[in-house]
């Protein structure tokens, strides 16, 4: 529910808009990972690039405890999930020969695999939308089957006879089990092994020198050893084969050649463009709404912005890289513990410093907490209208909370003189008290650093364009999703020749006005928006872009 607030609670934008100097952003992240990454622990490599230009590549803490050798950051991790882009762009490279098609079944290159009773196509695979059991999650007779070395029948045997978990292209379900039949349907069709295939046709073609296949008898160069902790201590990670990650987290890689992999794939070194555009898009489910992601990757919003992403999570390691296309920012984040049965909070704090460096990454402010007086806090406390909802401020025991009469209650820790941010809610979401001459607070202002992409789930309806109209509006007319939020709408009609703005978030009903090619302003009493409608290579309209602004609450009581 917090993260909800990011486009509905009060939809708010660019008040302190601060973007560092790649030096003292430099500054800032070696700071923060100084003092988080103690240089006896697993450590973590970060690469950060802007506009195609790498502008922080560094390391912190332990490649190996018992050697104490200091991490590296062109050393070589286990990645994970990562790996299932490289399957995906295998596969979608056998879509552009005309070698398969996105629709086809399961069986057509697995004949015996079970029908289900229900259709598995290739994209169902690619998109987590086939209701396959992740065979991960299903138990073994055999408690020590994680350190054999298994073969891809034995994993596709494991799980092809559990039964579907919903109908396929009705829901997703992230499933490591669609990426292990994704490579096989790779050797099916290439008459290869997956690994020699994605070797040569991605890997090479991507100009990869340091991203491999992992195996446990090679002698990899610069490979960094895994670890975990329990109760507070570091550990060896426990021995699970390489093997299990057939096809959907077996490669290694570095921050730098992950970086090169964004820039081949962009570069068409891969893919073609239009390919890659599809794989970027998040799938449409079959009841019209849209999931968070794609062929290959997640497509969602971070720190209020677009981002193509993706994680992986192995014994002994965690792997992250996330592109932000609209800023032209990547950032790849690389460390060498995994501690998920961990007793402490240790876990917690490293995914937090993770998105800490994203923050750092994109130039979205920080803050920290003042102290306040009670007499103060209550000079802020009342009724404030917002749109169609009513804001509660109220002093809880020293404690200024929000209460939203849409969204719930929240918490307001204060950073400044009548500012105050709410916790845990990125991108930050900030207020500030306007006082009147006399020292009475008459409003306050939210601000969001954000913008958001609503993709179109339908084209215009008869009911959606009456009256006379200039055709190019019929083409803005329908009804959009935010990805991540499958209950939230936005909808556009056109009505006499005017652009129609409704929402089932807070925001006022509005005409929009025009601002330019595929741009318009949406201006009600208190609020001061952009919006921007994305088209596809096509010319059709696929989303609508919404850049937030200041949204003026005023004090009703």
């Amino acid at each position: 529910m917090k993260k909800k607030i990011l486009s509905i609670l009060l939809s708010c934008c660019t008040a302190w808009l601060y973007v560092p100097a790649q030096t003292k952003m430099a500054t800032q992240l070696d700071h923060l990972l100084a003092d988080a990454i103690p240089a006896e622990d697993p450590g973590v490599a970060v690469l950060i690039a802007q506009k195609g230009k790498v502008v922080y590549e560094a390391a912190f803490g332990s490649a190996n405890l018992e050697l104490r050798t200091p991490l590296t950051p062109n050393m070589v991790f286990r990645i994970g999930s990562v790996t299932k882009q490289f399957t995906a762009a295998g596969i979608l490279q056998l879509l552009e020969q005309g070698k398969i098609s996105l629709q086809d079944s399961i069986q057509q290159y697995l004949p015996d695999f079970p029908t289900k009773r229900a259709t598995i196509t290739i994209e169902n695979l690619l998109t987590h939308t086939s209701g396959l059991t992740d065979y991960t999650s299903i138990d073994s007779h055999d408690p020590f089957v994680e350190r054999w070395d298994l073969t891809p029948g034995f994993l596709v045997d494991h799980f092809k006879q559990t039964p579907l978990e919903f109908t396929p292209g009705s829901r997703y379900g992230y499933s490591n089990s669609n990426y292990v039949l994704l490579a096989r349907i790779i050797e099916k069709v290439t008459g290869r092994s997956y690994h020699d295939y994605i070797t040569e046709k991605v890997i090479k073609a991507a100009g990869l020198t340091n991203t491999r296949f992992a195996a446990e008898k090679n002698i990899v160069p610069l490979r960094v050893t895994g670890y975990t902790r329990d109760n507070g201590f570091f550990e060896n990670c426990y021995y699970q084969t390489i093997s299990l990650g057939y096809g959907c987290g077996d490669l290694l890689s570095t921050v730098g050649d992950l970086y090169q992999w964004n820039n081949a794939l962009l570069a068409g070194k891969v893919l073609q463009p239009a390919t890659l555009e599809k794989a970027y898009t998040p799938y449409r489910l079959s009841d019209g709404k849209y999931s968070s992601y794609g062929y290959g990757w997640f497509i969602d919003q971070q720190e209020g912005k677009k981002c193509i992403h993706h994680e992986g999570q192995t014994s002994g390691f965690i792997a992250m890289e996330k592109y932000f296309p609209t800023e032209d920012i990547y950032l790849s984040i690389l460390t060498n513990v995994k501690s998920g049965e961990d007793k402490t909070d240790f876990s917690d704090k490293r995914f937090a410093l993770f998105q800490q460096i994203t923050g750092l990454a994109l130039g979205t402010p920080s803050f920290s907490a003042i102290k306040m007086s009670n007499r103060l806090l209550d000079s802020y406390t009342g009724t404030y209208q917002s749109g169609k909802q009513v804001i509660t401020i109220g002093n809880k025991k020293g404690v200024l909370f929000c209460d939203a009469s849409m969204e719930g209650n929240f918490k307001l820790v204060p950073v400044g003189t009548d500012k105050f941010i709410i916790q845990n809610i990125k991108p930050v979401v900030t207020f500030e008290f306007v006082k009147d001459s006399a020292g009475n607070v008459v409003e306050f202002i939210s601000t969001q650093q954000a913008s958001f992409d609503w993709l179109k789930l339908v084209a215009a309806a008869d009911n959606t364009v009456t009256g006379p109209v200039a055709d190019p509006l019929k083409h803005y007319a329908g009804k959009y999703q935010l990805p991540s939020m499958s209950n939230t709408f936005i909808t556009i009609t056109v009505n006499n020749n005017k652009l129609l703005f409704s929402t089932t978030t807070p925001l006022p009903d509005a005409a929009l006005l025009p601002a330019g090619p595929d741009k318009f302003k949406y201006r009600t009493p208190g609020y001061d928006f952009r919006f921007e409608f994305i088209r596809q290579a096509n010319g059709e309209v696929q989303s609508l872009r919404v850049v937030q602004g200041a949204v003026h609450c005023p004090k009703i009581r």
